[in-house]
Parts: C-alpha cells; sequence; structure tokens
C-alpha cells in the first residue's frame, strides 16, 4: 500500500509549517520519515546540505540527537521515570544533564503548568499532563527542527493555546517547525499550510 507518493517538502529555519489532512492520509508517516524513524521506499531526506535519509542506524540517530525534537502523538515517556526525568531524557543522550539542563527543564514544566508533577511518574498523569511533559522533552535541547504529531490532541482550550503560542516561538526565534494538528487554529500565523491527501502534498 502506499502512503506517500511523491510528497515533497521543504522547510527553512524560522517557518512554521502546517499540515492536515484526514485521518489515514500519511501525516504521522510523514513525519516519522521526516524523523529519521521509518524509511521511505524512494526519495531523499535533508538537513542543511546533508542527504540524512541513507545513513545507517547509529548515524540517524546521532543526527536525530543534533537536529530534532519529535512530538509524539502517543508521548512515548518512559513509564520508570518520573516526569523531570522523562523531559532530562532529550538531554542525557545528546548534551549531557548539568545543573543549566535542569533548570530548563524546570522552567519549561513550569510554563506548561505540570511543574508541581515533575516526580509523578507518566501513569500518574492525565493524558493532557503527560502531552505537556512530552512536549517539553522536545524542546529542551533547542533542536534546529521541531516535528509535532498533533501536540494539542489531548490538551483544553487554554493549554492547547499555550503550546500552539510555543510553537510559533518557536519558529520565530529561528527554529524550523512542522506541525500535524486537527485544531483550525494551528495554521494561524503558520508560514505555509499544507493538505495531504493521497499521499501527496497540497498547498492551502
Amino acid at each position: 500500500m502506499e502512503v506517500l507518493a511523491g510528497a515533497e517538502l521543504t522547510v527553512q529555519r524560522g517557518e512554521l509549517v502546517v499540515i492536515e489532512g484526514p485521518s489515514g492520509s500519511g501525516k504521522s508517516t510523514l513525519l516519522n520519515v521526516l524523523g529519521l524513524l521509518e524509511d521511505a521506499d524512494a526519495g531523499e531526506v535533508r538537513f542543511g546540505e546533508r542527504t540524512v535519509s541513507a545513513l545507517g542506524r547509529v548515524a540517524k540517530s546521532r543526527e536525530r540527537g543534533r537536529w530534532l525534537g519529535f512530538v509524539f502523538q502517543s508521548f512515548l515517556l518512559l513509564p520508570s521515570l518520573t516526569a523531570l526525568d522523562n523531559v532530562l531524557l532529550a538531554a542525557r543522550y545528546t548534551t549531557g544533564v548539568d545543573a543549566e539542563r535542569r533548570r530548563r527543564a524546570m522552567i519549561l514544566l513550569e510554563r506548561f503548568g505540570v511543574a508541581e508533577r515533575r516526580d509523578h511518574h507518566p501513569a500518574q498523569l492525565s493524558g493532557g499532563e503527560q502531552q505537556r511533559v512530552a512536549f517539553c522533552r522536545a524542546v529542551l535541547n533547542d533542536p534546529p527542527l521541531l516535528l509535532a504529531d498533533e501536540p494539542t490532541g489531548n490538551l483544553d482550550d487554554a493549554n492547547g493555546a499555550a503550546i500552539l503560542t510555543a510553537l510559533r516561538d518557536r519558529a520565530r526565534s529561528g527554529g524550523a517547525v512542522i506541525v500535524v494538528s486537527h485544531r483550525p487554529d494551528a495554521a494561524r500565523g503558520a508560514d505555509a499550510v499544507f493538505t495531504l491527501e493521497r499521499g501527496r502534498l497540497h498547498p492551502r
């Protein structure tokens, strides 16, 4: 079954791109390919001037740590770790965990209203709290490219708006941001909006 057919996307630093489309249209698959989590049968993924899609598994992992932050639709928090330690995972395998990273992690948890839950494990958190913790983890290292798969799907209007504002702020500060979202307000302030249909991206 062909999920993506000739989908082509270029995102520059400082740009926020929103991708819309019905369930099952391949939006998550596209993000997984861009995030080097899945291989496409054809085509390539470039970070800057480098073609990274042809790299081996270890090299891809290294490039993900260098370039990417990923907000997964299913959160992917480690159940054995606290909320704070889940956020710090982003640094543990890249820059290392130091006092500055811990301070930044706490600032992020405070900003998104989950600082008081920092010592709780994922099973003790609501879906919305888990989603905000996952977002904090994705942005802890200030990645050049942030991929967000339905980052507000489990949030109420106020917390969802806070996440969308943070995504726009990341783009304004020079990051590249690609968001998959069903929220009508997600496209507000975006530099480009695409609809994914039958494996192809169509500008809106």
